[in-house]
């Protein structure tokens, strides 16, 4: 717990550096003031209303107690020691689940009805298990903040390229330049960390999840559900590309880039816990 609150802490300031570094260019010493101001009124409502707003977006809706999947997250949270979160369906063919929310006491776990149709009682143990251990292990608010300040430096880096093209910089013509070829080295490479940055998060953090649910429910029936999720050829019909991390297995067919690891590698792992 206290690494992953370090974790976020050296994330927070990484991307609040770039995100400051481009306002100034863009607007000068005000630039940094603005950015400042952006990015606390970016993280307020991030914090307190991102999960909300994916929940909306997905049109996940609220199980009740006397459902077989309520009853699950229900066992398994008492084992993790956790708080009752909301236990959500989407309506959704792509078998996938994954977990939102800012804290233990505020949180959720989604499945599609697609999942629930290919996976048995125990196979949907694992999946919960998983989905669990990205809420007890934080990583539902390291996705919530970096998804908001990529999204916030995507943002800069097209005012950054209006910038350039059009100039506009009360500076000297010299500090103009090397301004401007700054900011386009920085429009270019900053995407790239941005993502490199999301991926490494996205990645270490599936690993620590699959061990947790591994020992919450058992290394087979998660490794048995990630076989079957994986088996389906199909991409999400609705989805937020943002928000592709946060999911169990990649949303997307295609692997380029994927913010997941290896699917294999992942079932590997969980079957040498087995033997």
């Amino acid at each position: 717990m206290f690494f992953n609150r370090i974790k976020v802490m050296v994330l927070f300031v990484l991307l609040t550096y770039i995100i400051v570094q481009f306002g100034s260019y863009i607007a000068g010493p005000s630039g940094v003031i603005y950015s400042i101001i952006f990015i606390g009124i970016m993280n307020f409502f991030s914090y307190f209303y991102s999960d909300k707003l994916i929940l909306k977006f997905y049109g996940a809706k609220e199980v009740g107690e006397d459902t077989q999947l309520y009853k699950i997250v229900e066992k398994i949270a008492k084992k993790a020691d956790l708080p009752m979160p909301k236990v959500c369906i989407v309506n959704e063919n792509q078998p996938n689940a994954f977990a939102t929310g800012r804290n233990h006491k505020h949180s959720a776990v989604v499945v599609t009805t697609g999942l629930l149709r290919i996976l048995d009682e125990n196979e949907i143990s694992g999946v919960v298990a998983h989905e669990l251990g990205h809420i007890h292990n934080y990583d539902i608010l390291i996705s919530s903040i970096v998804g908001v300040m990529a999204g916030a430096i995507n943002l800069l880096v097209n005012v950054g390229k209006w910038r350039v093209l059009f100039g506009g910089s009360s500076r000297d013509e010299e500090n103009s330049n090397a301004g401007a070829i700054l900011a386009i080295v920085g429009i270019v490479l900053v995407p790239v960390i941005t993502l490199l940055i999301r991926l490494a998060i996205s990645r270490s953090r599936e690993y620590q999840a699959d061990l947790f649910g591994a020992k919450m429910s058992s290394p087979k029936y998660l490794a048995s559900a990630l076989r079957k999720l994986n088996s389906y050829d199909g991409e999400m019909e609705h989805i937020i590309p943002e928000t592709s991390n946060m999911f169990i297995v990649n949303p997307f067919s295609s692997e380029l880039f994927s913010t997941h690891p290896s699917i294999e590698k992942r079932i590997k792992i969980l079957e040498d816990m087995v033997n």
